[in-house]
């Protein structure tokens, strides 16, 4: 599903989570790539903001515009059948690291 990004957040019936970026490089295009292909598997309207700067969950091209670096606080907002589903799993593989992390580095 699309959806303009801030119709997203603006939607009552939305689900939304905040979860801090915590692998080295940040969203970058790899990680990019990993939540657009998961968020592509829900159907559900899905957008991302950090700060006052919302975009949709399935373009990579705007996670990349986030400029989320390490240690920044994003939203995950999400409406439609599977809004939960696709919160908890993106928030999920954010919180994880994109599956990035080296156990040395979550030591530190």
């Amino acid at each position: 599903m699309s959806a303009d990004a801030g119709k997203v957040f603006e939607d009552a019936s939305a689900v939304s989570s905040r979860v801090t970026i915590c692998n080295a490089k940040g969203l970058h295009a790899r990680a990019s790539a990993k939540f657009v292909r998961l968020a592509e598997q829900f159907e559900a309207d899905i957008a991302v903001r950090r700060d006052e700067a919302a975009v949709e969950g399935t373009s990579i091209m705007g996670l990349l515009m986030l400029g989320a670096a390490k240690g920044c606080e994003i939203e995950i907002a999400a409406s439609g059948k599977e809004a939960e589903g696709a919160v908890s799993a993106l928030s999920e593989l954010v919180a994880e690291g994109f599956g990035e992390n080296d156990p040395q580095d979550t030591a530190k």
